[in-house]
């Protein structure tokens, strides 16, 4: 068991105990099971490894599987084929995790008897991939019209921020429950740095690194981070490194970037791509920065694993960033380009005093998000509606 779900667990046991789960003796026990279906399941996948750690935490009260449409082989074992929900007798609540859309799964869900808990993630708009996947677009226009189609069979909706919610709340769904996913975001901070990755970067980096994590995706507007660079250092000087890091989930992308890159001759922009835990977390160690500039996320994990680490934000105030990160970050406009984003670089690579000021308000925004169990107020919630 990680370091992660053991605490969710004991977190369950301790309330368990105080009698905090008060819902806990109200499940109907025997088959009775509460059950999670996924699009699709990998490791390292946010969305998959929320489910896991519910899935932990409601083992606690009666069976509980996931079950997903397409796994990743190294998932295999965590995560079950949805083709064997059939086969398995199981009753009770489906609990369904929406981030894109999947026929196939949208068919089980409304075939079955079954109510469901809706878990929305966010569904990327469409706009951003069209021309670049327009089989992916397709998929999320799709999943936002599966949205629609199962509300009438949705018992409970979960949302991950009240930006999600009001997505929801727009399209007819009542009384959307917020609660934040599970995010351990001292995960990193617990995992041994690569020591070849510390030297390397202290080694061929003299000046402070700015960090960029996520998949690098047209929503989340790498590209407009390198402009940024590009008018940091041609106008203002700014002495700095840039490491992009994240999955090139799309290489037709991924390649136009690095073109950018190469086509602006900036030397001290690195693409990097997907690496491990502990290289990351050298990375973190190493930072005096993290750097975003998207413009739809639906809650952004790496922002709270950036607080973790004392490292300073700065973001564009777009979608559900501005929730997540409060009062700890150089929060800039929605509408930003790239010449304000440079002039906010520069003033993070210079001004000692204000990153140490958000330092401060960020353990301040950590101690908030973490005040509550995310599994142990989603088991709840279930509770109350079994």
């Amino acid at each position: 068991m990680s370091i992660a779900r053991a605490e969710v667990v004991s977190a369950v046991e301790r309330r368990e105990r105080r009698g905090s789960v008060s819902h806990i003796g109200s499940f109907p026990t025997g088959e009775f099971g509460i059950h999670q279906i996924l699009a699709a399941a990998s490791p390292g996948d946010a969305i998959t490894n929320a489910a896991l750690d519910y899935r932990d935490v409601l083992r606690k009260v009666g069976p509980s599987e996931v079950f997903a449409r397409h796994i990743a082989p190294s998932s295999a074992g965590e995560v079950r084929p949805l083709s064997e929900f059939a086969a398995s007798g199981s009753r009770g609540l489906l609990v369904y995790h929406a981030s894109i859309g999947e026929p196939t799964v949208s068919a089980f869900l409304l075939s079955r008897p079954e109510p469901i808990v809706l878990v929305y993630h966010n569904i990327t708009p469409a706009k951003y991939f069209q021309g670049i996947d327009d089989t992916f677009a397709e998929l999320l226009v799709l999943g936002r019209l599966e949205l629609e189609s199962l509300r009438h069979r949705v018992v409970l909706a979960v949302a991950a921020s009240h930006f999600n919610a009001a997505e929801l709340e727009a399209i007819g769904y009542e009384d959307v429950r917020v609660i934040p996913p599970v995010v351990n975001p001292f995960r990193l901070v617990r995992t041994e740095p690569d020591p070849e990755m510390l030297n390397l970067l202290d080694r061929e980096f003299q000046e402070p690194i700015l960090l960029f994590v996520g998949q690098l995706l047209p929503h989340k507007r790498p590209d407009l981070l390198v402009k940024a660079m590009h008018v940091a250092t041609t106008y203002f000087g700014t002495q700095a490194v840039l490491l992009l890091v994240g999955q090139n989930r799309f290489a037709r992308y991924a390649d136009a970037l690095s073109a950018q890159v190469r086509e602006l001759n900036l030397p001290r922009v690195h693409v990097v791509g997907s690496i491990d835990d502990a290289r990351l977390a050298a990375m973190f160690r190493r930072a005096i920065a993290f750097v975003t500039v998207s413009e739809h996320e639906g809650f952004c994990v790496p922002l709270v694993e950036s607080l973790a680490f004392d490292v300073p934000v700065v973001a564009r105030a777009c979608a559900a960033i501005p929730e997540t990160v409060g009062d700890a970050g150089l929060l800039l406009p929605a509408w930003a380009g790239a010449e304000l984003v440079a002039g906010a670089i520069d003033r993070i690579v210079s001004d000692a005093d204000l990153r140490r000021e958000l330092i401060v308000r960020g353990r301040r925004r950590l101690r908030e998000l973490t005040e509550v169990d995310a599994s142990v107020a989603m088991l709840e919630a279930i509770g109350e509606i079994v």
